[in-house]
């Protein structure tokens, strides 16, 4: 499975650290009232601190108000929003690969920060007026580290019918599952999260990038599940986040790291945090990763898009790397990674 083409998109409500903390944390919503000082110490460290972020887009024109609204109200953020990011993110990429969306003969649509009933795959297929006999696949409940084992699934679905053109979209609104409390996970997410979405166009046939996909590894945990994942708090979803997930993400990509095929291939990840990523860098013995990095410093942790929109960091500054490597990571506990060699 050949990688043709990839694009992101991002709403156009862009805060920084510091302005979220201003007009954000510290504004006058009633959720903000209930915030104990400790917790607003530990909110302005993060933000004001060194983090790795500096800015984040949101699906809103005041983040201020979403701490406050209903979970129907959330759900109907998501419904708005989340669609409108994956079409974005997929026109651009099908403009770049030279491909109709009429021409599309699959779409794999992956998220976690909310929730439709026909899926997004369903309202980006009517948008964009794809053909009716297209195959349709939504894909929840893998956190942020659902794009590769949605790009897993496309392999599949390419390997069983190699002549078809098949699109495959990340996309989180993260906005829409912002959640307000004295936890402290749910405080430091409320500190890194951003919304976002990449879209990928793939054939069984070179591409321009000349990148195949191919060996797939999955690490599943499941003891550690609730160290983080999504919970239902009165219909809203609230984040779970341990303080121990960076080390635990880190030993998790050292184990598939090790499954590499090959010994010099250039390392993306999900990006998480700033301290997971640090903490992957020394559990693998790596130097700085350099486009995640970068990722998590303009549009924070995407959830997962995140690994995606490095790699197109990456091919946006030439790539000359015939060998990548690729991991995602998220609830579950699960972790995953695939190859992307040129031939």
């Amino acid at each position: 499975m050949y990688l043709q083409s990839i694009a992101s998109a991002f709403p156009p409500h862009v805060l920084t650290q510091e302005e979220v903390w201003n007009c954000g944390i510290r504004s006058q919503s009633p959720a903000m009232a209930n915030l104990k000082p400790k917790s607003l110490a530990l909110a302005k460290k993060v933000l004001l601190g060194n983090s790795g972020i500096e800015t984040r887009h949101f699906a809103t024109d005041d983040p201020t108000t979403l701490f406050d609204l209903s979970a129907g109200e959330l759900n109907q953020l998501f419904e708005r929003e989340a669609p409108a990011m994956a079409e974005n993110a997929l026109s651009k990429a099908l403009e770049e690969a030279s491909v109709l969306p009429e021409d599309l003969d699959g779409l794999f649509v992956c998220t976690c920060t909310g929730y439709l009933c026909p899926g997004i795959s369903s309202y980006v297929a009517e948008s964009m007026e794809m053909r009716s006999d297209i195959y349709l696949q939504d894909i929840v409940g893998l956190g942020c580290g659902a794009a590769v084992p949605t790009i897993r699934s496309a392999h599949g679905f390419l390997s069983a019918n190699p002549d078809a053109s098949i699109a495959v979209v990340a996309v989180e609104s993260c906005s829409s599952a912002f959640f307000m409390d004295n936890d402290l996970g749910v405080l430091i997410s409320l500190c890194l999260f951003g919304d976002g979405a990449s879209a990928s166009i793939w054939k069984s046939t070179p591409g321009q990038t000349g990148y195949k996909a191919d060996h797939f590894h999955t690490l599943h945990i499941p003891k550690d599940r609730e160290k983080i994942r999504f919970v239902n708090d009165n219909g809203k979803l609230r984040n779970k986040l341990h303080l121990s997930v960076p080390g635990l993400a880190a030993k998790a990509v050292k184990t598939l790291y090790e499954k590499r095929t090959c010994e010099n291939a250039h390392v993306l990840t999900h990006t998480g945090g700033r301290d997971v990523l640090m903490a992957i860098e020394k559990t693998c013995c790596l130097d700085t990763i350099v486009e995640s990095t970068e990722v998590l410093r303009r549009y924070g942790n995407t959830s997962s898009p995140s690994v995606l929109i490095a790699l197109e960091e990456l091919l946006n500054k030439g790539a000359t790397n015939d060998n990548l490597w690729l991991t995602s990571f998220g609830a579950g506990f699960a972790c995953h990674s695939f190859e992307l060699n040129r031939d």
